[in-house]
């Protein structure tokens, strides 16, 4: 029992929390930006734990159906070669099995927002689930990721608002980019495998100037992100803020990033935590004082 327990947090990836959070963050975003502070906060903090729950839960059920997928090329990384259904710990049947369970107790999750919300989020899985995919065909999986991972801050908003505003689609756009420039850096770790077994990807298709390429993703990012407090008519607060984040980007994360070095980039991915942090403070403070 136990050791059925251990694979399948090691399935789900459970152990590393990044993953999550940077599903998660995005949510958080888009809620903070459409909800009303004058209001009662209850329905805040549920909405907030109910998007916190949902990006662990799809999550984990992406982890899964990830690894069916790219199974045969896992086995040929010596990152992955160990991942349960790589190494044949765990069976495909029982995989989606669990995958299902996953799906199930986040659509439950998903019924407690309004109807547009949910047949939103409904729209957005089979991008969640053909991302896998993308790596086989074409250079920008990232892009597809990007597109995928940050859909929650428009679920995030439509929870609130009941509709698609401009607001959000400018956030969003920013944070796609924020992916590509971070799911890129993470890219470089098992750059040298995927070459080898004929994976794509951004950190291979730019490996030649990998940091430039960094650069204007993370400029972009930080445009569209003070666009989008331009149209949300935030104060001078806003902007004075934002220095925070775009300085992690723009000069922490380039500081401590060497694509020859795996620990690097490891250091460097997982500091994405910490900007989707920095974001929702900002904004929490804006919309608050």
């Amino acid at each position: 029992m136990m050791n059925q327990l251990k694979l399948f947090i090691d399935l789900t990836r459970l152990k590393k929390p990044i993953g999550f959070m940077l599903l998660f963050w995005p949510c958080a975003w888009g809620l903070t930006l459409a909800y009303d502070f004058s209001k009662h906060l209850d329905k805040y903090f549920f909405y907030l734990i109910l998007f916190f729950l949902g990006s662990i839960l799809m999550r984990s059920a992406g982890c899964i159906v990830n690894d069916i997928f790219d199974k045969e090329f896992d086995a040929k990384v010596f990152r992955t070669k160990e991942r349960p259904i790589a190494s044949g710990k765990i069976s495909i049947k029982l995989a989606i099995f669990y995958s299902l369970i996953l799906c199930l107790f986040a659509f439950i999750v998903l019924l407690n927002f309004n109807l547009f919300t949910v047949i939103l989020a409904l729209g957005s899985m089979p991008l969640a689930f053909t991302y896998p995919l993308m790596k086989r065909f074409t250079y920008w999986p990232q892009l597809f990721l990007g597109i995928t991972f940050n859909y929650g801050l428009i679920l995030g908003w439509t929870s609130i608002k009941g509709q698609i505003d401009l607001v959000p689609i400018i956030f969003y756009l920013g944070a796609i980019f924020w992916t590509l420039g971070y799911d890129t850096i993470y890219g470089y770790q098992d750059i040298k495998d995927d070459e080898i077994i004929g994976l794509k990807s951004t950190s291979i298709k730019f490996k030649g100037k990998p940091k430039n390429f960094l650069f204007k993703c993370y400029i972009l990012v930080s445009i569209l992100f003070i666009a989008g407090g331009y149209a949300m008519k935030f104060n001078y607060n806003y902007y004075i803020l934002s220095f925070i984040p775009i300085m992690h980007l723009l000069f922490y994360q380039m500081k401590i990033f060497n694509l020859n070095n795996p620990s690097s980039c490891l250091k460097a991915f997982k500091s994405n935590n910490l900007f989707g942090l920095i974001v929702f403070l900002e904004l929490l403070i804006v919309k608050v004082l």
